[in-house]
């Protein structure tokens, strides 16, 4: 049976569909031709699917950060009503699909995520507006990862967004057909590296839930485990916590590898250290010791392919 693809909220005129404002669109060639390759999107757009049409009026959020109003910018008609009512039930819609993220419209009054333009009583903008629909999405699905197609122009962003998208839909299938202590373990033990290359404090917090798994009820425990994993995975890699996961890598071969190899793989944490090559190299050199000396708990680790290599996220970080 084929594996199933995630499945990604996304604004629909990311996709290419002229649905903006003006009649036209902002296709995103790396959503559609590369990351599409791996992904299912399902495209929203909110002003459509309330019923404006394209093209139309354009729209701006007016007053306070906690409470905007969504209006149109000449005639001033205020529509921020019927947007939420509208968002609050979409919301609940997306629930059956199953999504695993969500990628908007970086400042879209109703879709930009953060940074959007919120205009005062004098009618002075500044930049700490939330579009309606992103709100009350980010709301309903605090867990679920979110991202704007501005910021995942950034390479680490980038590699950030779609590692944790990979990691909840890894969660979700370890979870199908229900938790236990078993498959949890499984789970927290091929997730350490990734984990620790991102807080290894939050890597702590869950191995002491891992620990104390027989003392809560299953679901109370998938959900507690969950909330980590998000939290932990959403917060940003750098280099030196990587240098600290290589070198943790390295230290497994201490029985196997030759002077020469050793010193080449402490010469090339260095120079990724230095910023001179990218994460691809070094894990691409362990990735071949693993297979080399037949390293069986190294080959389950998560941490040496998280995502596809073909999206080529670690050659930019």
């Amino acid at each position: 049976m084929p594996e199933e693809n995630i499945r990604l909220g996304v604004s629909a005129c990311l996709l290419g569909e002229k649905v903006r404002f003006d009649g036209g669109h902002k296709l995103d060639h790396f959503l559609t031709d590369t990351l599409g390759r791996f992904v299912e999107y399902v495209p929203v757009c909110p002003e459509v699917e309330i019923g404006l049409p394209t093209p139309r009026e354009a729209l701006r959020l007016v007053g306070e950060p906690e409470s905007p109003r969504l209006v149109f910018s000449r005639s001033g008609e205020d529509i921020t009503e019927r947007m939420t009512a509208w968002a609050r039930v979409r919301v609940v819609e997306l629930e059956k699909e199953g999504l695993c993220g969500f990628i908007f419209k970086a400042k879209s009054p109703s879709s930009g995520m953060e940074r959007v333009r919120l205009y005062d009583r004098n009618g002075i903008p500044n930049k700490q507006g939330v579009g309606l629909f992103a709100r009350v999405f980010m709301e309903h699905f605090p867990l679920l990862p979110v991202e704007e197609d501005g910021r995942l122009h950034d390479p680490r962003i980038r590699e950030n967004f779609i590692e944790t998208i990979f990691t909840l839909k890894r969660w979700r299938e370890t979870m199908a057909g229900g938790l236990t202590r078993g498959k949890l373990v499984d789970f927290h033990t091929r997730h350490k590296l990734l984990l620790l290359s991102h807080s290894t404090d939050i890597y702590r917090q869950m191995g002491k839930l891992v620990a104390a798994a027989k003392q809560m009820k299953e679901q109370e425990l998938a959900e507690r485990y969950l909330a980590l994993l998000m939290k932990g995975i959403r917060l940003k890699t750098s280099v030196p916590k990587h240098v600290n996961v290589l070198q943790h890598l390295l230290g497994y071969f201490k029985q196997q590898l030759s002077r020469d190899e050793k010193q080449e793989m402490l010469g090339i944490i260095d120079d990724y250290r230095a910023q001179r090559i990218p994460l691809i190299v070094p894990v691409t050199l362990l990735n071949h010791f693993v297979r080399k000396y037949n390293q069986d708990y190294l080959q389950a680790q998560v941490y040496l392919n998280p995502h596809p290599l073909e999206l080529q996220l670690r050659n930019h970080v």
